[in-house]
């Protein structure tokens, strides 16, 4: 398969790729401090964008990039024959470098991602040690122009130990003119070293008015219930993507109308909703199924340790939540089960179990908890 066919990791259905996004929201503070840093001469070599899924990390990472390689190290012009320091770090659409990019063929810019299995015809699961040797080709090649070398690495979390390693020695004697730009979901999940040699970016979820402006920038309107979206997203432009396309809102109540029933819960809806994860074509849509029943579980332990009313998706949960799961000693048992169901859950998918049997296994459990 040709690498402008391949399957990119980071595209989410029915939103631009972070790569032809040109907006971001939400994220002005760290954009100025990165602008700070570049305009007072102190650009790090290396910048950990971490936060969240969906809050624009691999958006920021490829505006920085549009940034860096289109700006000259030296911008004369000023009153005096000062260098004009850059006041954002927007980059118009037509600018040769963004077309490049756009293109695959910008010279001074590498993606470090999952390559692709040709066994398996499959992106592999983690970034393995062969796809970050490539980055010695990409500095013996890109050093000829003399200008700028930015590498994106989407994401750091996803690498192997021996692919970490590697990434590392270039961290520690980084090539002249060279920022790297590394999207991570969970920095605990990276080396120490790796993140000691890095400076944090940290992304924050986004509000109500910022999701709405970012998903009606993307062609979606927020539905009815806004707030519940956002709390369930908790944030994230990328999983709110999801939910209204594949219609989480929806599914995420029928969840809830399952667990109000318990313990004699309604059959025919618990079969519904498991056949719903069922069939060719339904992957995103049986992802999201089980991720639901795992954001579910959670939100009634935590409803109970913290004893207190949270924020809520569907009107009455809370009052739900504190009836199942009162004090302590019912959210350790929740805790407990909730782990035992994701884990049996993710297994069973791994060894391709019918998903409808995994549903129906996983309502059974919750009533046993309930009665118990």
């Amino acid at each position: 398969m040709s690498d402008d066919h391949l399957p990119e990791p980071d595209r989410i259905e029915g939103a631009p790729h972070p790569s032809e996004a040109f907006a971001l929201l939400g994220q002005t503070a760290a954009e100025a401090s990165f602008l700070d840093a570049f305009n007072q001469g102190r650009l790090h070599h290396a910048w950990l964008i971490s936060g969240p899924k969906g809050v624009g990390k691999a958006t920021l990472a490829w505006r920085l990039a549009r940034f860096l390689l289109a700006t000259p190290d030296d911008t004369a012009g000023g009153l005096f024959g000062d260098p004009v320091k850059p006041e954002n770090l927007d980059i118009p659409a037509d600018h040769p470098v963004v077309r490049r990019m756009q293109a695959g063929s910008a010279g001074g810019l590498f993606v470090l991602r999952r390559g692709y299995d040709d066994k398996t015809k499959r992106l592999r699961s983690v970034i393995t040690v062969d796809e970050v040797r490539k980055l010695k080709n990409f500095f013996a090649l890109s050093s000829t122009d003399g200008g700028r070398r930015v590498v994106i690495v989407d994401a750091a979390d996803e690498m192997n130990m021996p692919a970490a390693n590697a990434l590392l020695k270039v961290l520690e004697e980084p090539p002249e003119k060279t920022t790297l730009l590394l999207v991570c979901h969970q920095p605990s999940r990276l080396l120490p070293t790796v993140r000691s040699r890095c400076r944090d970016l940290r992304l924050p979820k986004l509000g109500s008015g910022d999701m709405a402006q970012a998903l009606r920038g993307v062609g979606l309107e927020m539905p009815a219930d806004t707030e519940g979206l956002v709390v369930l997203a908790e944030g994230s432009v990328g999983d709110a993507v999801r939910l209204v396309n594949l219609d989480g809102m929806k599914t995420y109540r029928a969840l809830l109308s399952v667990l109000k029933s318990m313990p004699k819960f309604d059959r025919q809806l618990a079969i519904a909703v498991a056949e719903s994860a069922v069939g060719r074509g339904s992957e995103e849509r049986r992802a999201l199924l089980f991720s639901l029943v795992d954001i579910v579980l959670a939100r009634l332990t935590r409803a109970g340790v913290l004893r207190q009313d949270g924020p809520e998706v569907i009107p009455g949960e809370n009052d739900l939540f504190r009836h199942l799961c009162p004090n302590d000693f019912a959210a350790r048992k929740w805790a407990t089960v909730a782990q035992e169901i994701s884990e049996r859950n993710q297994h069973g998918l791994a060894v391709n179990l019918d998903p409808a049997a995994l549903i129906l296994d996983t309502v059974f459990k919750i009533q046993q908890t309930v009665e118990g």
